[in-house]
This record gives C-alpha cells, structure tokens and sequence, in this order.
C-alpha cells in the first residue's frame, strides 16, 4: 500500500510549511488528485488518519479535491473531459484522444494553520 507513503510525504511537507509560518497547528491538508495518479482516494485518507496520530497534525484532515481527466482534442480544438477511463475519447466529439492535459494530481494545493 504505497498510499501511506504518501500519507506520511504530505504530512511531513505539511508540518514542514506550517512551521515556515509560525503556525502553531494544522486543520487541514487540501490535496488535489486525479484518477490517473494511481493513487486510492480511500485508502490515502485511511493512511493520512494512521500516518498523522503521532504528529503535530494529528486531527487535521485531509481534504480531497478530485480532478477530472481531460484531454486536448485534436478535432474540438480544446480541452475536453473524456468519455470514461476505459475510452480516452474526447466527450464531445467522440475522437480518441492521445493527449492528457489533466488527470494525474497529486498536489496539496493548500493548509489551514492557527498562527
């Protein structure tokens, strides 16, 4: 289960930040992921609840933002979702599309600290 290595990555990076601003304690973690990270939503949010118990963010949550998969479409000419993640076929248009543009976050966007 290499999601409680990221559990305990983004809990070290959060600890990190938050010291940089005087922050005397962590509430949330705001992350942003994508279906294509290989990364479980569930089981990330199970390790984040394991990961942070010993920590200066045990309590904080980790908030998960899901990013839809999106491609360029060659046809349409822009950024279109795709049909489903088995058919990378622009949603719109019905073309398959070869370049992904969003889909594979994996990135805090933000924290919530009590300074």
């Amino acid at each position: 289960m290499h999601e409680l290595s990221i559990a305990l990555s983004l809990i070290e990076a959060a600890g990190e930040e938050a010291e940089k601003h005087g922050a005397t304690a962590v509430r949330a973690v705001y992350l942003r992921l994508g279906p294509l990270s290989g990364v479980e939503k569930e089981a990330l949010l199970f390790s984040y609840g394991l990961a942070s118990e010993d920590t200066p963010l045990r309590g904080s949550q980790l908030i998960i933002e899901d990013s839809p998969v999106m491609v360029m479409c060659t046809v349409c000419g822009g950024r279109r979702p795709i049909r489903s993640l088995q058919c990378f076929c622009c949603a719109e248009c019905n073309t398959p599309a070869m370049d992904v543009v969003q889909g594979r976050e994996l990135e805090v966007v933000g924290l919530e600290i009590d300074q």
